[in-house]
């Protein structure tokens, strides 16, 4: 193998160009491999792997600087800077995050997981070295479906001026997660059809120097390229065509399932997954009738449909009642505020980690504004993630912006009956977290009237203790009142707070009557969230209040068994802890 020959970037100047082609082979068949284990990006790793040795063999890393937008396409990067054990031995195939990360190697600069970050990223560092009056190469690595979020154009506006060597890839592969959507797109096919030769361009618009590579999966011709910029003495954009999934053919055919996978993909028989039973579907079901009967609704997501169920089948028939930003959250905020507030019904559906991406407009485009948008914000909870795509920070970012109402339901009917408030009322924003695990039906309709805010269902009356269990918690306080019945002989009051964003008090002042220790669930960072707002709410009186959630912390890759242990999130932890307490 090639490979054996390879284990650091300066053993690539020893290669051939044909040796460097079946390098690239076989780099793909390590890369197909594990992450068909162990699940991950499989078609944006594929489509890189030529420009990844390209650069390694014309470059000097570390010395000259890799800035990895995403860097859902560094896989390539990590073979052949150290840790190509992670890739080969099937022991180590979780040794190694599936993105940059400097505690792993020299040749990572950032951590890094969300997008359209390397351009500015990469500007600072070029400007830095500039500052300490230093030389060496910077190469920021960006994908076209990056360059819709709007840092990514905030970046190249800088660093067209910068002055100084600043090299930018564009990796073209037609493709964001799904197709492209945006003005943008049709210069980027304009360059293509024209190998780079028209007239309107528009990095060269922003004052880039520009070079078009036809072919960006042609190793030789991509040395060819990298070596004239190499110690350019000003900014220039690089634009490269890939193939997305390149080297599997399943991959190249369907390259937005294979964008990221789960494990064992490749090993079954059909590769189409659906989920008739998952909040996805239910959400999929009723913006799809809803949008029948009332031409106004529409869905908007920002580049990610997969993670909301949205297929291109769903998508296809919603049509003009659809609309994919691109990769642009805080766009997303204001085009449905703007929408909501001249009536129409705007559903944007958003995973948690990227809701930190819009907060601004959030509070000023949507919430000062109060318009009675809908948002459906997917996978919030304490997660084993990795430290880029954390989802526990929306509770306390969403809930502490005025006129807002954070909603949390607890099972099928509840989130249906939440949903449809929110899509018909004209009151003010709406959030809902739409909840992140199976699928639950009490087989009863919720009859809650939603306008009433605020308003916390008292599931059942009991005395001592109070428990507040929110959202996706809701069940695990049901059986932390199992427990303290059985452990501890108390009939513990269970309560159904549903609302995020207020508190009941004439309930929680009933509970000083006959009650000493209140205890609140969430699934999130504890600072900043429910459970504060309770015992700030508690704090004048005698009343014990133990707020149980995640400590405010970047945890990377932890076992979610792990984390609940070290959060006291289990029945026996709490009811130990009660027991301290009383």
């Amino acid at each position: 193998m090639i490979l054996d020959k390879v284990s650091m970037p300066c053993d690539l100047k020893n290669l051939s160009i044909d040796e460097m082609k079946k390098l690239a082979a076989e780099m793909r068949e390590l890369i197909i491999k594990k992450v068909n284990v162990t699940g991950g990006h499989m078609a944006p790793n594929l489509g890189i792997v030529e420009a990844t040795i390209a650069m390694h063999y014309v470059f000097n890393s570390p010395v000259d600087k890799f800035v990895f937008d995403v860097s859902h396409q560094c896989y390539p990067h990590k073979i052949l800077t150290g840790r190509k054990d992670g890739f080969i031995k099937e022991e180590n195939y979780l040794k190694y995050t599936g993105y940059t990360a400097p505690q792993e190697s020299e040749h990572d600069l950032f951590t890094i997981g969300h997008t359209s970050t390397s351009v500015s990223l990469a500007t600072g560092v070029a400007k830095a070295r500039d500052l300490k009056g230093e030389k060496a190469n910077v190469i920021a690595l960006i994908g076209d479906g990056s360059l819709t979020g709007g840092e990514a154009l905030e970046g190249l506006n800088n660093a067209a001026c910068l002055g100084s060597n600043m090299i930018i890839v564009v990796n073209d592969n037609d493709m964001s997660i799904a197709e492209n959507y945006g003005g943008i797109y049709d210069n980027l096919k304009l360059l293509r059809d024209t190998d780079g030769k028209a007239d309107c361009n528009f990095f060269k618009s922003i004052g880039f120097d520009y070079i078009f590579v036809k072919d960006g999966n042609n190793v030789e011709k991509l040395i060819e390229v990298f070596e004239k910029v190499k110690d350019i003495n000003h900014p220039v954009v690089v634009h490269i065509c890939t193939l997305k999934g390149c080297g599997l053919k399943v991959a190249e055919e369907n390259k937005e399932k294979f964008h990221w996978i789960l494990p064992g993909t490749l090993d079954d028989e059909k590769i189409e997954r659906t989920n008739d039973e998952g909040y996805e579907a239910l959400t999929c079901n009723y913006i799809l009738e809803k949008a029948k009967q009332d031409p106004t609704v529409i869905a908007v997501n920002a580049a990610t449909p997969g993670v909301f169920g949205f297929s291109k089948e769903f998508r296809n028939e919603l049509g003009k009642q659809y609309t994919d930003v691109g990769i642009a959250e805080e766009h997303a905020t204001a085009y449905v505020s703007a929408l909501a507030k001249q009536g129409a019904k705007p559903i944007f559906a958003v995973m948690s980690s990227f809701v930190q991406r819009t907060y601004d407009q959030l509070s000023q485009d949507l919430c000062l504004n109060n318009s009675p948008a809908t948002i459906l914000v997917y996978w919030g909870g304490i997660s084993g993630a990795d430290c880029t795509h954390l989802c526990v920070f929306d509770i306390p970012l969403i809930s502490n912006i005025p006129n807002i109402v954070y909603l949390a339901p607890t099972c099928k009917e509840e989130y249906l009956a939440m949903l449809d408030w929110s899509v018909n009322q004209t009151i003010c924003p709406v959030a809902i977290r739409v909840p992140s695990n199976e699928l639950v039906s009490t087989g009863v309709e919720d009859k809650t009237d939603y306008s009433i805010l605020n308003k916390y269902e008292l599931v059942e009356k009991g005395e001592k203790v109070a428990i507040l269990g929110l959202g996706t918690f809701f069940g695990l306080a049901k059986k932390v009142k199992e427990e303290l019945s059985s452990k501890l002989g108390i009939k513990a009051t269970l309560i159904n707070p549903k609302f995020i964003t207020g508190i009941d008090k004439e309930l929680l002042d009933n509970l000083k009557k006959d009650h000493d220790v209140v205890i609140t669930l969430e699934d999130g960072v504890l600072d900043g969230g429910f459970g504060e707002k309770i015992a700030r709410f508690y704090g004048p009186s005698s009343m014990k209040v133990l707020n149980y959630g995640a400590k405010k912390e970047f945890t990377d890759r932890v076992p979610l068994e792990e984390l609940y242990e070290r959060y006291h999130l289990t029945k026996e932890l709490i009811t130990a802890d009660i027991s301290k307490l009383i």
